[in-house]
């Protein structure tokens, strides 16, 4: 499986593919499931088997993790490359989302707690129904914002416009430089201030890998709204992360 130099060996990339195949798929799954239903899982499993056989090109077994590890960064970079290059998301949406942000950070600093749904839908100056529609609608467009490093418009995400001065110009995993400068901290911080039942939420969804139905399930709440609750959290964190330093 391996040269003599310790890099996976290529010349059975088939049975390469054969092997991990269903390892792409699973992580396809794990991605579409929080995802609009436009996008395409065979889309995603092509972009995964590249990802797949650029990991196999690139890693070598004294980088001290598992290839599967190793592969599974790549794998799932591949795939969310795709998403970013398809644009998958409207720049109308995208606008959506940041204004959702915006209302919720404007109502905490006004209040200063957490607001509930109808004062966020009274600072967009929306009726309730219309703003848990606009929840719906959003759900997953926060995805790749959140982890597209790389744009130059004004559409720069949080990451990226936080990624400034030396940081930005240092060598290595933008995500990993952004945590040791004190981003894990500021976003448990923000964590801990949203509603208890968000946190709920976030923890089934991120930790316990819990799809949407098996969070209505435990939440007692429909797919749909759980689809709106998390769109909501994620725009609360957005607006606590936006905070100065």
């Amino acid at each position: 499986m391996y040269t003599s130099q310790g890099k996976i060996d290529k010349s059975g990339s088939s049975d390469l593919l054969a092997q991990y195949a269903p390892l792409v798929r699973r992580l396809a799954l794990q991605l579409i499931a929080k995802l609009p239903a436009s996008v395409d899982v065979d889309d995603l499993i092509q972009a995964g088997m590249l990802g797949l056989l650029d990991a196999a090109s690139r890693y070598q077994d004294d980088q001290g993790a598992k290839f599967e590890t190793y592969a599974s960064q790549r794998i799932r970079g591949a795939m969310l490359d795709e998403l970013r290059a398809n644009d998958w998301v409207s720049r109308g949406l995208r606008r959506s989302s940041r204004s959702v942000a915006t209302a919720v950070h404007a109502q905490e600093q006004k209040l200063g707690r957490a607001p509930t749904e109808g004062e966020i839908a009274q600072e967009l100056a929306l009726p309730l129904p219309a703003y848990q529609q606009l929840l719906q609608e959003i759900h997953g467009c926060q995805l790749v914002y959140y982890e597209d490093f790389e744009r130059n418009d004004q559409e720069n995400s949080f990451i990226d416009q936080q990624c400034q001065g030396e940081l930005r110009d240092q060598v290595g995993d933008p995500l990993a430089r952004l945590l040791e400068s004190g981003l894990r901290q500021r976003l448990i911080a923000a964590i801990e201030a949203v509603p208890e039942r968000e946190r709920l939420l976030l923890s089934l969804y991120y930790e316990e890998e819990l799809n949407l139905r098996e969070i209505g399930a435990v939440m007692e709440v429909s797919q749909s709204r759980v689809c709106q609750l998390h769109s909501q959290v994620i725009s609360r964190l957005r607006g606590l992360l936006a905070e100065p330093l």
